[in-house]
């Protein structure tokens, strides 16, 4: 379990950094698509990159197919993180309807791109990097995982329930200052 669990959290939380990063770039609220009400974490990508880097070895020796079954992989389990959110909890993180040839504003061949690319690197950069730290942090003491572990369970679980009470993605925004209306220039 500890060879998931880890590296969902570091890939969930490396996906918030991006998202925050876009929602700067693109002068949005910072809203993302940060699931849990305390842990900073983009679940979607922690579950996109178990998806990717765990595709059969001949896959991941090519970077087409890389590039190809990662993006595809990806956007399978964004399709099926939107469902689980909007039927589960009532709420959507993102409505990509704008973009062309989109699937119930769920997923679009945009997005699919993206995850291609992101692809490429997570397998021949960033994860091969990052694996000693994941294997240091494997040596961590068992209790601080299992806190680790259930913090994270009680963090979505409290989670979902606001999502599902409020029907709105804000509730999970606290760190967010409330959006002030601009002022017209006199």
């Amino acid at each position: 379990m500890i060879d998931l669990f880890l590296p969902f959290l570091l890939y969930s939380f490396l996906g918030f950094l991006l998202e925050l990063l876009h929602a700067r770039v693109h002068g949005s609220r910072g809203h993302g698509r940060k699931c849990l009400l305390f842990l900073p974490l983009c679940p979607v990508y922690g579950f996109g990159t178990l998806a990717i880097l765990h595709m059969p070895a001949p896959l991941l020796n090519n970077p087409l197919t890389v590039f190809l079954a990662g993006g595809l992989l990806a956007t399978l389990v964004e399709y099926g993180v939107a469902l689980f959110y909007q039927v589960g909890a009532g709420v959507k993180f993102w409505d990509y309807s704008q973009q062309p040839g989109n699937l119930g504003g769920k997923i679009c061949p945009l997005y699919t791109l993206f995850w291609g690319l992101l692809s490429l690197p997570l397998v021949y950069v960033f994860h091969p990097f990052l694996r000693r730290l994941l294997d240091l942090a494997a040596g961590l003491p068992a209790w601080l995982l299992q806190f680790l572990f259930l913090f994270f369970a009680a963090d979505s679980l409290v989670s979902l329930w606001l999502l599902h009470r409020t029907g709105s993605t804000d509730c999970l925004m606290w760190y967010c200052p409330p959006l002030q209306p601009r002022r017209q220039a006199q």
